[in-house]
């Protein structure tokens, strides 16, 4: 480590990490209170390298169009879509901040970061196609899901879905649901856009910046310990609030804080693989986000899809993900990342989520052992007609799912989402997490300025309400303002489409 610099600076507001979350909250707070000073600190030298990359996430604009494990069969054989609901009004708030952004042209080029793009479930065998069924009846008949068609037919499929159903000659049933109204974000490109934005409001960005240490100073404030890896040095910045937006990375930095709410929370990280097409032909193919069911034992975030993606404008197409297990807690992370995350006051939690992940952890590490072979195989049950030599293997993020004791989990339970922990008197936030993410920046932020900015709550509301035109209401209930916002965004972000029908129709 570096020597001591003299340097040494106090501001309103640190957030550390330069990914989706800090630039989103950075953007928010920029709006409510231009006033405030804050900074930035960056171990890499971008923005958006690690978990925001574009390559490291899955971009669907998670908003529970196509993903199946935010619909849950109950024991009665009803579904259950409050989750799916939930995470779909989360990500109709993304759209509005986003929209406000280009609308007072603080970003521009929506087209750089989101496209529209249908988000499709695919799902093979009688059981599944009759739980599709009752999922497209359940969701169409809500307002949030209009527009989605559900067809059984391979012919219908066929137009659907081509480079799915060509050369399928399996006589097992087979149904998909498909909705236009999807997209395909890619937050790279939004949190680089973000931070551009960022410093034209003179905000300090600092890159190759590394904190290593964060302690409660006498007066109350936060004092960051960091590292300056381009002089060396090590500097002290000091702040009144500290946001720890560090994805893996922020688990390590919290427990530093010694707050109540970082006790008996641990992390456990889990890799991911894509297959990527190469070849422009099979690309061409197909337009659409194509999600199936997990294997059993596997986690939610090793749902198979088949993805078309636009990656600097371009077209592309991925596979995956196929989970794997690596120690480390960030792609640029170290492998003593999980045993230095394990605390005496957290030790029994991770080993409680140990016992209990056996199956998972045995998952994780099939997973890994895979050969490029038996990944085409997998790819097969998708693109029956896959050739080896049209795929390459790229490596995604990594993620860091959240291990804490739970009322209904008990001790150790893992927690397969996206968490905001703060202090209680809201001086220092962090998120921890994954799935759905990135979607749902806005709303969690949202849920950060709530928690660590209740006195200003009332004042900042006006300026909330008119970047969020739905801030403070249920979107579900409201069919109008719905109707109203969805156009509005899409507009905007240049998603427009035919008007959806007002009614789910079923092709069989």
């Amino acid at each position: 480590m570096g020597e001591m610099s003299n340097q040494q600076s106090t501001t309103d507001v640190i957030l550390i990490g330069a990914g989706i979350m800090s630039a989103t909250l950075g953007t928010l707070l920029k709006e409510l209170v231009p006033e405030w000073n804050i900074t930035v600190f960056e171990k890499l030298e971008n923005a958006g390298e690690e978990s925001s990359n574009e390559w490291n996430n899955a971009g669907t604009g998670h908003s529970a169009l196509c993903e199946l494990n935010y619909t849950v069969e109950k024991p009665d054989g009803s579904i259950d879509i409050s989750k799916a609901i939930k995470i779909n009004e989360q990500f109709q708030v993304s759209r509005q901040f986003w929209s406000y952004l280009v609308n007072h042209n603080l970003i521009r080029n929506p087209q750089d970061f989101i496209m529209p793009l249908p988000h499709m479930s695919l799902v093979q065998g009688e059981s599944n196609v009759a739980f599709l069924r009752k999922r497209f009846k359940a969701l169409s008949n809500n307002l949030l899901f209009q527009g989605m068609e559900f067809s059984d037919d391979p012919k219908k499929l066929k137009e659907w879905i081509p480079l799915i159903m060509e050369g399928r000659n399996s006589n097992e049933p087979i149904a998909a649901t498909k909705i236009d109204s999807g997209t395909d974000v890619n937050f790279g490109a939004l949190t680089r856009m973000l931070i551009d934005h960022l410093k034209k409001q003179d905000v300090a960005i600092k890159y190759k910046h590394q904190v290593e240490d964060i302690k409660r100073t006498t007066d109350g404030l936060w004092e960051l310990k960091v590292w300056n890896i381009d002089s060396g040095y090590i500097e002290r910045h000091r702040a009144k609030f500290v946001f720890i937006g560090g994805g893996g990375g922020s688990l390590p930095l919290l427990q530093k804080t010694g707050i109540p709410e970082s006790k008996h929370v641990g992390g456990f990280p889990v890799s991911g693989l894509f297959l990527v097409c190469k070849n422009p032909d099979v690309v061409a193919k197909h337009h659409a986000k194509v999600y199936g069911k997990a294997a059993v034992g596997a986690p939610p975030m090793s749902v198979p899809h088949l993805d078309t993606r636009y990656i600097d404008n371009k077209k592309s197409l991925l596979f995956g993900p196929f989970a794997g297990f690596s120690p480390k807690f960030l792609k640029t992370g170290s492998n003593m990342d999980l045993i230095a995350s394990v605390k005496p006051n957290n030790v029994f939690t991770m080993l409680a989520a140990g016992a209990k992940n056996i199956p998972l952890t045995k998952y994780l590490i099939q997973q890994l052992m895979l050969s490029k072979e038996q990944r085409i195989e997998e790819l097969r049950d998708f693109v029956p007609n896959a050739k080896s030599e049209d795929w390459d293997i790229v490596v995604a993020g990594q993620r860091v799912q959240v291990i804490k004791d739970t009322e209904t989990g008990g001790k150790g339970t893992l927690q397969f989402g996206t968490e905001v922990i703060s202090a209680a008197d809201g001086s220092v936030a962090a998120l921890l997490g994954a799935s759905p993410g990135a979607s749902t920046a806005v709303h969690v932020m949202l849920e950060v300025i709530k928690k660590c900015f209740p006195q200003y709550l009332k004042v900042w509301e006006p300026k909330l309400k008119e970047m969020i035109p739905s801030y403070g209401k249920s979107l579900v209930d409201n069919s109008d303002l719905f109707h109203e916002i969805h156009a509005s965004t899409a507009q905007a972000l240049g998603l427009i489409k035919k008007e959806p029908l007002q009614t789910g129709r079923s092709v069989s």
